[in-house]
């Protein structure tokens, strides 16, 4: 337990570059929970989707588990992720941040595959991508932000607009 209540299945969300993954490996760190990066079931070797089916059928059965930390918005199995989970970690932070973080992702990975990706997935930067980024908190936000709402007090939520905030939370996880 940590502050009193547990946090055994947790939600990683928010723009790309916002540290989702950095911050899911130091939560499974510090709360000894496996860690799946949702990008991972997603996404076959060269950036090719995988089936909706395959992609449900694999996320259904990690919701099964007894714990797990999930990074990833997939906003169309989030409101299911949800009924899952018992806590919300939300990096509402702004986009020129997040499009630095990306820009300086795409360099130190370029021709490489990251870590939380598939084999095969080499590092890329494109128009699309760049411009998710910036409308982000236009677009994606509001949305993810009504379902958060419509959820009610089924999980505890924490919302983070700068990364100092989420540091400091972790800070506190780890004194616990």
């Amino acid at each position: 337990k940590r502050g009193g209540f547990s946090m055994r299945r947790i939600l990683v969300v928010g723009c790309c570059g916002a540290g989702k993954t950095t911050l899911s490996r130091e939560l499974g760190e510090i709360l000894r929970i496996p860690v799946y990066h949702l990008d991972r079931y997603f996404w076959k070797p060269g950036w090719v989707e995988d089936s909706r089916e395959n992609f449900d059928a694999a996320l259904a059965k990690l919701l099964q588990e007894d714990a797990w930390i999930m990074d990833g918005n997939y906003g169309r199995t989030f409101p299911e992720r949800l009924k899952y989970a018992d806590t919300v970690i939300f990096l509402k932070y702004p986009r020129a941040l997040c499009l630095r973080r990306v820009l300086k992702r795409y360099l130190d990975y370029r021709g490489r595959t990251r870590p939380d990706l598939t084999e095969g997935c080499l590092e890329r930067l494109n128009f699309e991508f760049l411009r998710y980024i910036w409308t982000y908190n236009r677009k994606m936000l509001p949305r993810m932000e009504r379902y958060l709402k419509e959820a009610g007090k089924g999980c505890r939520l924490y919302v983070f607009d700068r990364p100092e905030g989420t540091e400091a939370f972790l800070r506190c996880l780890k004194q616990k």
